[in-house]
């Protein structure tokens, strides 16, 4: 799906003009990119959250020569998906990582015998 599809998705889904649809998908795009570019961070619950991660300087190879090369650092958008969001996407591994969470339960243990007197 394309950035045209979707405005075409939102505007059918909410009896909005594409034209509406467009300016809203545009606002919240402006404030994602807005916010994770001052380094601040957009959480939507059960999607995912945006934030800034930043990269730092390392030496590098240039293949076709061998030259060692410096790579600057660098800030770069992060996305994070939410449970929900993996669980849609993937719901058996949602379901190993439950399982895996939630330990078997165990029968309870018997309790000691105690030694008989003689």
């Amino acid at each position: 799906m394309n950035k045209t599809e979707l405005i075409e998705h939102l505007a059918s889904k909410h009896e909005l003009t594409k034209a509406e649809a467009g300016r809203i998908l545009e606002t919240l795009l402006d404030v994602v990119v807005t916010t994770v570019k001052k380094g601040g961070a957009v959480s939507i619950p059960g999607f995912g959250s945006f934030k800034q991660h930043s990269r730092a300087a390392r030496t590098g190879v240039n293949p076709s020569t061998g030259d060692k090369i410096k790579i600057a650092a660098a800030k770069l958008p992060k996305f994070t998906p939410g449970t929900a969001f993996k669980a849609a996407v993937d719901p058996k591994a949602a379901a190993r990582k439950a399982a895996k969470a939630a330990p078997a339960a165990k029968p309870a243990a018997k309790p000691a015998k105690k030694a008989a007197k003689k």
